[in-house]
């Protein structure tokens, strides 16, 4: 099965609508809940008086920050920072006030509208610049408190700026020749909108001692942990089900509604469903905004000297993952290359906006497209070719990419010779305002190897793979299926991968980094090895054929990936993030026209190969849009203007490149089964800033993203 691109399982559900998602649960007795936002970015909350709400026929509970005494109902994953329900203050316009449980939605929103509140507004920072100047004031008083998802030994300070990653390399000492070429710029990255077609959903009900949750989240047993957390019970008291899920891109890393709809279900007293809207959604979470100072140096030799940055990341109000985005932009910054000297600061800090987490990509998607439009600058002032600037100061393979981290563990010349190979790179002189771009480089992957699984062979002769990862649209299922079926010589119809369910579902730490075949994988190959160790031993123990598989039955094994583990730092494996693209420009609408993308995807094994390129395929598409038109806009009063999919405009089919070519490498230089290792997020690193550089390469050069038509037409008419 290994190398095929086998049918996925969850084909014919999703297609026919048959797949069940949170939203569609039919629980009985379950309440609808309705949200009061805030409206304002940051206000004293001077008055809030439900006695209207309560009244409204069919409300069964208004539940406010006065109705969760008796336990810290604070939550978050890396810093502790966020109350349940605004208290005293909300930090942001979108925050949650109070929520509203009754018989039907429209008694829940009637509720919602019957609220009386009022609120003495309070100076917002906007603009990470204006949080991190001196004298600004602070958007949480009092020290930082680590989260359980907070590393040991992190330093968390008091400023707005509570977080900092920090490159310090030095590999050969001394200055920078006074003849190099110098490029020093400014470059701005806004906030995006993830946009899973499914919002997210909750059902919960909380009992004695006891809570039950449905949810469409990608890492159900770190929202089972918070739920502890936060409400004072042991882990094996909170039972966290995930359905069919309807994307996530990051949108749903980590807890998002979970505390909210658990807190409605304890006062309540009966279960409850909490669904976003999308207008909820863009408020819940997005992309973190990013603002960079960044100077490379290059002799005149074409050796790359040194590089410093320093980047600024606009977490919002409360920290949700940004510490592990900023240190992943931090290490993006660098590049793949040979350097004699490296300094980053990278800052995660508080604005009054809405919280910032996870998102496909992020920090290479902040950082890259940055790091090579100086590289293109200084190979045009040099008077060098683009591409072999980059070949002349890649690093090799078993090379050091960051102090601390993995060796790196890919070919990139070879990769970025084959997008130049498929793009006809140094071919025919282009017509005007056409051009060509390409970039290298590699992010972090894997996170965490704590992934389990069981494999087990059930009665009738059927196989279980037991694997917390998240089937979220990247096809996770379809391969823990194949590798189990490659690994026990069993027809793949005979395999089924259940739904997570913590009650029963093996360990594992999260679904994103590119980890479900690598880390999770790892562990279904090792758990179906064990499997069929006990098969061979029970056939020959039995006197029954290995093949007759239903008398052998039922049977068990257990598998682990925390091996992988073990002084890697924070990248179990480098994900390759390897594009190259060719544009054209309207100069008179300044209209960019996206003519070929190539991408790479070395993935070391392509365990299904149609599924490789379908995620990078569906991650170009994301790319096109977040490089040329999408853009969260924010007022001067901290409110999201265009805060629905009418007015944030996502890509569609009309935006589709003219060619896409997703090239596969397999050199089985992986740490996953068979040799594989993670692919779907290097095309944001990858292509967004090979669109930068073949904009910039037909006469344009990008300081900030989007590449919209007015901001284009502006450069152009500005140079």
């Amino acid at each position: 099965m290994i190398g095929q691109s086998a049918t996925r399982p969850d084909l014919a559900a999703k297609l026919t609508g048959a797949a069940v998602y949170a939203a569609d649960l039919d629980v009985p007795g379950a309440l609808h809940v309705r949200l009061l936002r805030s409206p304002v970015a940051h206000a004293r909350i001077t008055a809030l008086d439900t006695a209207a709400a309560r009244a409204v026929p069919g409300v069964v509970a208004v539940v406010t920050a006065a109705d969760l005494a008796g336990f810290d109902a604070t939550w978050g994953h890396y810093v502790r920072d966020r109350p349940i329900l605004a208290r005293d203050v909300v930090r942001f316009a979108g925050e949650i006030v109070a929520a509203v449980a009754a018989e039907t939605e429209a008694s829940a929103a009637a509720g919602v509208r019957a609220i009386r509140f009022g609120y003495e507004p309070l100076p917002a920072l906007l603009d990470v610049r204006e949080a991190v100047a001196p004298g600004a004031a602070r958007v949480h008083p009092g020290p930082a408190r680590p989260g359980f998802g907070c590393p040991p030994g992190t330093a968390l300070t008091d400023g707005n700026d509570f977080f900092h990653y920090r490159v310090d390399l030095e590999r050969e000492p001394g200055t920078d020749p006074p003849d190099a070429v110098v490029v020093e710029r400014e470059y701005a990255f806004p906030a995006v909108y993830q946009y899973a077609m499914e919002p997210h959903a909750v059902v919960a009900t909380a009992g004695a001692g006891a809570i039950d949750v449905w949810s469409s989240c990608q890492h159900p047993f770190l929202v089972r942990q918070e739920l502890a957390e936060v409400f004072g019970l042991p882990e094996e008291r909170v039972r966290i089900r995930v359905p069919f899920v309807g994307g996530g891109f990051g949108s749903k890393s980590y807890a998002k509604l979970e505390p909210v709809a658990v807190a409605v279900a304890r006062v309540a007293g009966r279960p409850v469903r909490l669904v976003n809207s999308v207008e909820d959604a863009m408020l819940t979470t997005r992309r973190h905004g990013m603002r960079c100072r960044m100077r490379t140096v290059v002799g005149r030799d074409g050796r790359f000297r040194s590089r410093h940055a320093e980047i600024w990341m606009d977490t919002g109000a409360y920290a949700d993952n940004g510490p592990t985005v900023t240190m992943v932009a931090g290490m993006a910054a660098t590049g793949p290359y040979r350097w004699d000297r490296v300094r980053v600061d990278a800052a995660c800090v508080y604005t009054h906006l809405p919280p910032a987490g996870s998102y496909r990509g992020f920090g290479a998607a902040h950082l890259q497209w940055v790091g090579e439009s100086q590289v293109d600058e200084a190979a045009a002032a040099l008077g060098v070719d683009r591409l072999e600037l980059r070949r002349r100061n890649l690093l090799r393979r078993g090379e050091t990419v960051i102090p601390g981290c993995r060796p790196l563990d890919a070919d990139l010349a070879g990769d970025l010779d084959a997008v130049a190979t498929r793009l006809g790179w140094g071919g025919a002189d282009k017509p005007a305002w056409h051009g060509r771009g390409l970039s290298v480089g590699v992010s972090p992957a894997g996170v965490s190897a704590r992934s389990s699984a069981r494999v087990e062979l059930r009665p009738g002769g059927r196989v279980a793979v037991l694997v917390g990862s998240q089937e979220i649209g990247q096809g996770a299922r379809t391969v823990h299926a194949q590798v189990a079926a490659e690994v026990l010589g069993v027809p793949l119809e005979l395999i089924d991968v259940p739904a997570t369910d913590t009650a029963s579902t093996p360990y594992d730490r999260s679904t994103g980094a590119s980890r479900s075949t690598t880390v999770a994988g790892l562990a279904v190959q090792r758990a179906a090895e064990r499997l069929r160790e006990q098969i061979v031993a029970a056939a020959a123990r039995r006197g029954v054929p290995e093949s007759d598989l239903a008398a052998l039955a039922p049977l068990a094994g257990d598998g682990s990936a925390q091996e992988l583990g073990g002084g890697s730092g924070p990248a179990l494996f480098w994900e390759v993030c390897v594009a190259g693209a060719e544009v054209a420009v309207d100069p008179e609408t300044g209209r960019v026209d996206v003519r070929e993308v190539v991408t790479v995807a070395d993935v070391g094994r392509a365990l299904n190969p149609s599924l490789v390129e379908r995620q990078d395929e569906g991650c170009t598409l994301q790319v096109v849009g977040n490089a040329l038109f999408e853009e969260m806009l924010f007022g001067p009063d901290g409110v999201l203007r265009n805060g629905s999919l009418v007015d944030y405009r996502i890509p569609t089919v009309g935006d589709v490149p003219g060619r896409m070519t997703c090239v596969i490498v397999e050199n089985g230089d992986g740490p996953g089964p068979f040799g594989a290792k993670g692919c779907g997020e290097g095309v944001f690193g990858g292509l967004t800033a090979a669109l930068v550089t073949a904009v910039t390469d037909a006469g344009v050069r990008v300081p900030e993203l989007p590449m919209s038509p007015d901001r284009v037409w502006r450069w152009i008419h500005a140079s």
